[in-house]
């Protein structure tokens, strides 16, 4: 259900903009879409689970800002990640 160090690694480096990049908004959205992905596949099982439910709609609104932020900024940013993410918008 949760996201593994050795799996939030790999995700900090795919999307990493500098060398050191740790918390810039792609690397918190690309974190994000992981554990909201684990979070997903959890609760087709524990369907009754609401309280990791209620966690899932705190981490995809939380992203939903982030993206806003980046669209702000930069629209062009905003784009290509949502390409490399995957995601609908």
């Amino acid at each position: 259900m949760s996201i593994t160090n050795v799996r939030k690694q790999e995700v900090i480096k795919e999307f990493a903009t500098q060398k050191n990049d740790t918390g810039s908004p792609e690397v918190q959205v690309a974190v994000l879409t992981e554990r909201i992905t684990n979070l997903t596949s959890h609760l087709g099982a524990h369907v009754k689970d609401f309280h990791s439910r209620r966690g899932l709609l705190m981490l995809v609104s939380r992203r939903r800002r982030l993206l806003d932020y980046i669209k702000r900024t930069d629209e062009t940013r905003y784009a290509k990640l949502i390409e490399r993410l995957g995601l609908r918008r």
